[in-house]
């Protein structure tokens, strides 16, 4: 079930309560704005996932609401704007509006705009999101907090061993020799090798079922040492 919030910016209760309804019955919640001033006083204490905002209104109209609002947000605003307002839909897509639906309009395709531009908004996030979690198959590491958990549940690494993994959950499938991985971690030409299986092994003993036959941290023979990416209908229980 949705959980994002929608403002209607609109005068005339009737069509606000409507709208309302309709995106009630979607999963979304709502508020209610007359005017697009009391809109922007609103957006100073409601976090908004998507405005819908009707282009004629009395003491700020939705225009001027949409220019006001992008000087601090960036969530998709849809205009509401009769037939024969086609000069206002384009200066409302100028001044930042993602989107107009003309009056009068079918709840469905209302509906649609509304489902559309939330699911842009919400790939554009997961893209811009920092990527501090990794995850492989069971395996799943937050490089801000250090914490590291296999199927859910909590291990404690060391730091090296955190870096270790930290380079294996970053490139999942690659094939690392022995020399590199100690170069990378330890900023320094690899001596002797012997530490590395050392770690291996302990990092073995700590994220595998069965350290003997590895699931996730595998030796190429002759090559050196990758994470495989399990299928996650793989994991014990």
């Amino acid at each position: 079930m949705n959980q994002e919030t929608v403002l209607v910016v609109e005068d005339e209760q009737d069509i606000a309560y409507a709208v309302q309804t309709y995106l009630t019955n979607q999963g979304y919640k709502s508020l209610w704005a007359e005017n697009g001033a009391v809109a922007l006083r609103l957006l100073e204490s409601a976090a908004v996932d998507l405005a819908i905002v009707d282009v004629m209104m009395p003491i700020m109209d939705g225009i001027a609401f949409v220019g006001e609002a992008r000087k601090r947000h960036d969530f998709p605003i849809i205009m509401l704007s009769a037939k024969s307002e086609e000069i206002d839909q384009i200066t409302g897509l100028n001044r930042g509006a993602d989107d107009y639906v003309t009056k009068p309009f079918r709840p469905m395709e209302l509906l649609a705009r509304v489902n559309s531009q939330l699911r842009r908004a919400r790939k554009s996030k997961e893209l811009a999101a920092p990527s501090h979690i990794l995850e492989a198959g069971g395996l799943e590491m937050n490089t801000q907090t250090h914490e590291f958990f296999v199927d859910g549940q909590p291990v404690k690494l060391t730091p090296t061993e955190s870096k270790i993994l930290q380079l294996f959950l970053s490139n999942p499938g690659q094939v690392f020799p022995a020399e590199e991985i100690y170069e990378r971690i330890w900023g320094d030409v690899a001596v002797s090798t012997d530490t590395i299986m050392v770690h291996i092994r302990k990092i073995r003993e700590k994220i595998e079922f069965n350290p003997k036959e590895p699931r996730y941290l595998k030796v190429v023979w002759g090559v050196g040492y990758k994470l495989e990416k399990p299928n996650r209908g793989n994991h014990h229980a």
